[in-house]
C-alpha cells in the first residue's frame, strides 16, 4: 500500500457502492465487445460471426443505470477499446473519471476521486460474464441464445448466462440496420444498465490498435491495493 488513501467524507458505504459500479461496468464493457456492426440476418448470428472475426475495436458511449424499482437513474458517459486477447480499455470521463484496464494478465481499476488503484487476475476478473467473450470465451459453452422480437426500432439477441451464480441476469444486444445501437444488461441485483453508442468501428486500422497501447502504469502517489 502506498499513497494517500482514500478523500475525505468517502464512507464504506460509499467504497461498496464504487466496487458493486466497477463491476457492472466491466460486465457492461464486455457487453458492447460482444457486438458489432456486421450485417447479418439475424442478430444471433451476428454474435457468433463478432466472436469469430472481430479482434478490436473503439466506441464512444452513454450509460444509463436504472435502480431495481426504477426510481433512480444515473447517467455516465465516456469510450472504451478492446483487442484480443484480454486487452480493453474502459473510460469514463462524465459525470467523474474512472478508468479500467486489463492489460493481457491483469484487470486494473483507477479511481482518481478516491486516489486508488485496485488490480486482480484476468481470469479472477473475467470468469463467466460477458467479458469472457471479449477475452475469447466460448460463447456457446457459456451463453445461451436467442433472437429477440424488434423494440424501439432495433433488432434484438438476447444471451442468458448458463452459470446461475453470476454477477448478471441477462445481456441484450441491439441493432439498427447494420450499426451496433445498444446493449442492456441487467445485474443479479436487478438493476438495468442501458448503454447507447456512437462511432463502433470494428477492426481499427488508421492506426491499428496495438498491445502495448493497453499497458497501465500506476499514478504517482495513488494507493495500490492488490485483489
Amino acid at each position: 500500500m502506498s499513497g494517500l488513501g482514500s478523500p475525505r467524507g468517502v464512507t464504506p458505504a460509499d467504497r461498496r457502492s464504487r466496487i458493486r459500479g466497477v463491476c457492472l461496468k466491466v460486465a457492461c464493457f464486455a457487453a458492447m465487445a460482444v457486438s458489432s456492426r456486421l450485417a447479418f440476418a439475424d442478430s444471433v448470428d451476428t454474435l457468433r460471426e463478432f466472436v469469430r472475426d472481430v479482434k478490436s475495436g473503439k466506441a464512444a458511449f452513454t450509460q444509463t443505470v436504472t435502480s431495481p424499482d426504477g426510481a433512480r437513474k444515473k447517467v455516465s458517459s465516456g469510450n472504451f477499446e478492446f483487442l484480443r486477447p484480454n486487452r480493453f480499455r474502459f473510460v469514463y470521463t462524465k459525470p467523474f473519471e474512472q478508468t479500467l484496464v486489463a492489460d493481457g494478465q491483469k484487470v486494473w481499476i483507477h479511481d482518481p476521486d478516491l486516489n486508488q488503484v485496485s488490480s486482480r487476475k484476468i481470469s479472477q476478473a473475467l470468469g463467466s460474464t460477458p467479458a469472457a467473450l471479449l477475452a475469447g470465451g466460448n460463447l456457446e459453452a457459456d451463453f445461451t441464445l436467442a433472437a429477440q422480437p424488434a423494440a424501439g426500432g432495433l433488432d434484438w439477441a438476447l444471451a442468458t448466462p448458463k452459470a446461475q451464480d453470476g454477477p448478471f441476469q441477462s445481456m441484450k444486444v441491439g441493432f439498427k440496420g447494420k450499426e451496433l445501437a445498444a446493449v442492456e444488461i441487467v445485474d443479479s441485483f436487478g438493476q438495468r444498465s442501458l448503454l447507447q453508442f456512437s462511432g463502433f468501428v470494428a477492426n481499427p486500422q488508421n492506426p491499428p490498435l496495438a498491445p502495448e497501447s493497453f499497458n497501465f502504469k500506476v499514478p504517482a502517489g495513488a494507493d495500490v491495493v492488490e485483489q
